[in-house]
């Protein structure tokens, strides 16, 4: 069948713009009507203010339980990019069923039809009320819209679009004290004061009013300040409280979509692979999150350089240790985010792509550790980032300063950055190459899935007897346990077998349930230990199990092989001694 006909005529433009949630939702039911061999669309919750958690399950015989892999975006409100890209994997893996002889980032046949195999769970908008407010405001959310902290009575800022022109953007307030000056080089782009600067000056501020306000004492703008929560820290491995970790939430999970995502994934032991998609900067980060690679499970570690690869060489990111790279204090981890969950809870290659690499498109050069990259800019960095706006961007990132009397503080200017597009998000015209990028890369991890297989010979022993040899192999990349630290896991089952009979007996004392155990891949990752070019030497056959039964009679043998990490498959055997 060739569907790319069918694809076109359903398809939304997410490669090309950034969908709000009735378009995204539409684009979701279309592909599941026209497809509904291959895609299963559902909700795991509801957002409070009642949009639906979209989860698509793409797959041929989507209900059937084998090796998958999970990606989303947009959990942060801002982060638009992100649900373009899950998007954007989701219409490859769909290609990849529907459309004959479909070239697909240039995979080979026989990765195609491994893909076919496998499983792929999307969940294109983990926050839709944040993302809906920021499309259609510009106000800033981390996360999500509510703030439902009762017993305040400090002072602090609430967004609000003051001056009615449906956008909520910065102001800024001339000040002897202020921290900020305007360029001299380009009209409007604010800039960091230094010493030889000669004014005016300017405090800035959020776009909105004080609650609380006493009249006099103007409280400093915190990002989390009137959307409290983040839920990349309200994950429940390593949690901690508002006081020592900023955005955590009430309790591990006291958001409905954080705890829509693990109560979804929790049923899924099948998941190997876990791709969390954020913007920007334009890294990878792995991990892990709390201690150095020197702490880290190496044969994950090798797993996690392999993967590195096809990211630096399809998308042109590099990939870096969260605790090593990305800590925004030293040796002060982030808690309770979902990769950490995914890691070491669910056992998953778990990671998170920053898409949009603002900083190498504007020419500025990565630093060590990769956080700095953000951090430490300087005023020329700054007015590169102003030019390449100007030049490549259309001016998006910047709105023109306007008068406006405000209620509390008296004379501002409304207007600013709006970094929406261009800063948090790539311009409209480099999505659908950021897309194709990170779409190479994860299809690659997914063929990684381990491949149960199961080859059977029968002898007649004479005697109505019959002897039944079932030999079990995994012809895939990763072991059965996918991870080597996730073995500890006790959800991580072993693999085992299960004979059963019709109209034939096994022969006395023979075991129906027999235990297999994991089986490995054929894959070490890269630079692992024992792949020394020097010293080439295999596992042996650690891959393989055999077992036998003794059948009594004529009939008919089911085996079924599997556990609830790899799914299970199934032989029949007729018997006729």
């Amino acid at each position: 069948m060739n569907g790319n006909g069918l694809l076109i005529e359903h398809y939304a433009g997410f490669r090309e713009r950034f969908l709000d949630y009735e378009t995204l939702t539409s684009q979701l039911r279309a592909w599941a009507t026209a497809f509904p061999h291959v895609i299963r669309l559902s909700s795991i919750g509801q957002s409070s203010d009642g949009r639906e958690l979209w989860l698509l399950t793409l797959g041929a015989d989507p209900d059937r339980v084998r090796p998958a892999v999970w990606v989303d975006g947009n959990m942060h409100a801002s982060e638009l990019c992100g649900s373009s890209a899950a998007l954007a994997i989701a219409e490859d893996v769909i290609r990849l069923h529907v459309e004959t002889g479909a070239d697909l980032h240039g995979l080979p046949q026989h990765m195609m039809q491994k893909l076919r195999d496998v499983l792929f769970y999307i969940v294109p908008r983990i926050s839709p009320d944040g993302a809906e407010a920021v499309l259609t405001s510009g106000r800033y959310v981390r996360s999500v819209t509510r703030d439902e902290r009762g017993h305040r009575s400090h002072a602090r800022w609430i967004a609000e679009d003051v001056n009615h022109d449906e956008l909520v953007l910065t102001m800024r307030q001339r000040d002897a004290a202020g921290e900020f000056v305007e360029s001299a080089t380009m009209p409007g782009w604010m800039l960091p004061r230094e010493i030889e600067d000669n004014g005016p000056f300017y405090k800035i501020y959020p776009e909105g009013v004080i609650e609380n306000f006493d009249g006099v004492s103007i409280p400093e703008p915190h990002f989390l300040s009137d959307n409290p929560t983040d839920l990349n820290r309200n994950f429940p491995f390593s949690w901690m409280p508002e006081y020592k970790q900023d955005g955590a939430g009430e309790f591990p999970l006291s958001e409905p979509e954080s705890r829509a995502v693990v109560a979804a994934s929790t049923k899924l032991p099948h998941l190997f692979a876990w791709l969390n998609f954020h913007t920007f900067g334009g890294v990878f980060i792995r991990p892990l999150g709390d201690k150095p690679d020197s702490e880290m499970d190496q044969q994950d570690l090798a797993l996690f350089k392999q993967i590195e690869v096809w990211a630096t060489q399809y998308t042109g990111y590099p990939m870096v240790s969260g605790f090593e790279e990305f800590t925004y204090q030293p040796n002060k981890p982030l808690h309770g985010d979902l990769v950490d969950y995914a890691y070491h809870q669910r056992g998953c290659l778990a990671y998170v792509c920053e898409l949009w690499d603002l900083f190498q498109q504007v020419g500025l050069t990565a630093k060590k550790p990769f956080i700095n990259t953000y951090m430490h800019l300087r005023r020329d960095d700054l007015v590169r980032i102003a030019r390449w706006d100007a030049t490549k961007n259309k001016g998006r990132a910047l709105h023109a300063w306007r008068p406006f009397d405000h209620p509390q503080i008296g004379a501002v200017e409304i207007g600013g950055l709006d970094p929406r597009v261009g800063i948090w998000n790539p311009p409209p015209e480099k999505i659908a190459e950021i897309c194709a990028g990170q779409s190479a890369a994860f299809l690659r991890v997914a063929g990684l899935a381990p491949e149960i297989c199961m080859h059977v010979d029968q002898a007649s022993l004479g005697g109505a007897l019959t002897r039944i040899d079932l030999t079990i192999e995994n012809h895939g990349y990763l072991p059965t346990h996918i991870l080597h630290s996730a073995r500890k896991l006790d959800w991580n089952e072993p693999l085992v077998a299960q004979c059963d009979t019709e109209g034939c007996t096994l022969d006395a004392g023979a075991q129906s349930h027999c235990q297999v155990g994991h089986l490995d891949g054929w894959g070490r990752g890269l630079f692992h230990d024992r792949a020394a070019f020097h010293f080439q030497r295999s596992r042996g056959n650690s891959h393989r199990r055999q077992l036998s039964w003794w059948i009594r009679g004529q009939g008919t043998v089911t085996l079924r092989v599997g556990s609830p990490r790899v799914g299970w498959i199934m032989r029949q055997i007729a018997v006729d001694p």
